[in-house]
């Protein structure tokens, strides 16, 4: 006889049992037809309404007992039931069914996380279209306000001063901008910013659903405290069991592959993917010329000193 698994209440896994056992604890309401159930053969887990005939659910319970669930369950497959509360556990190892608005989040299936060198080449994408538009927009607010100093004219610490606090107020609007871009697109209806759209992944809550603006921009100065402790917590996302960077963990989100939490799991990439691997060539290739320019002007700087 094929040996079953379930989920309880808590969301642990129990078994291997056999069926006999799962049909005396949904008797004595230890499991309900939303309780998640798997045997070898399945290809996901299943809650328990859609294995009640294999499991004999319908049959009623023993002379005497008087419980018919034959009723129940056609109340079930015409969709007149009521779902109990504890209907919406999901497997241990996947986030719960939720709903957000406008959209539906689908639970119960595989989630592939989004792995570490995808996550490098979507930062690199990203870190691009802010870099080029944040200096672009610094460069015109020097511009405005360094005219418009000059012409005030002053003494040399007002002049100081004045391009201190220009180079300030760059600052602020390059992070600024930097946080509104992370933080909108990542509260959009894709859930993900230009580079990670590229390689195919995206950024929701632990349970599926998609993040506000005010959680995103969170994230991104969390984001921030990853970088300072060394990058540490960028790199933890290589070695935690959810691929969770430092700032993930403190904002609970994860970042997985953009078929995640959908109705179709089967179409999730576990590999790096085309566009990843051109990225980082690209990246490997940056790198590599800037460290030669690097060790060239190093040597040019030694031999005029020689």
């Amino acid at each position: 006889m094929s040996q079953w698994y379930y989920a309880d209440a808590q969301r642990e896994r129990h078994g291997p049992v056999e069926a006999d056992v799962l049909r005396d604890k949904f008797r004595r309401n230890e499991l309900d037809l939303g309780s998640l159930v798997w045997r070898e053969g399945m290809s996901q887990w299943q809650p328990l309404s859609a294995m009640a005939e294999e499991l004999q659910l319908l049959v009623p319970a023993a002379a005497g007992t008087g419980i018919d669930l034959r009723a129940d369950y056609q109340a079930i497959e015409d969709g007149s039931a009521v779902a109990k509360a504890s209907a919406a556990a999901q497997s241990p190892y996947a986030a719960p069914t939720s709903a957000t608005t406008g959209e539906a989040v689908v639970g119960g299936g595989e989630i592939v996380y989004a792995g570490f060198w995808k996550r490098v080449a979507a930062y690199f994408i990203d870190s691009l279209v802010v870099g080029i538009v944040g200096g672009v927009i610094a460069m015109v607010i020097g511009m405005v306000l360094g005219i418009g100093m000059a012409g005030i004219g002053g003494g040399s610490d007002a002049m100081g001063a004045g391009f201190i606090a220009i180079q300030l107020l760059t600052n602020l609007v390059s992070i600024g901008l930097a946080a509104a871009y992370y933080a909108v697109f990542h509260a959009s209806s894709g859930k993900a910013t230009l580079g990670k759209m590229a390689v195919g992944i995206k950024v929701v809550r632990s349970n599926g659903e998609r993040i506000t603006i005010a959680r995103g921009i969170g994230r991104y100065f969390a984001a921030m405290l990853s970088g300072l402790i060394l990058c540490i917590g960028y790199l933890m996302a290589a070695f935690t069991e959810r691929k969770q960077s430092l700032h993930d963990m403190i904002c609970d989100t994860l970042v997985v592959d953009k078929w995640a939490f959908t109705d179709h799991p089967e179409w999730q990439q576990r590999g790096l993917g085309t566009v990843t691997i051109v990225i980082l060539s690209l990246f490997g290739v940056m790198v590599l010329v800037g460290l030669v320019a690097l060790l060239a002007i190093i040597g040019i700087a030694a031999s005029s000193f020689s």
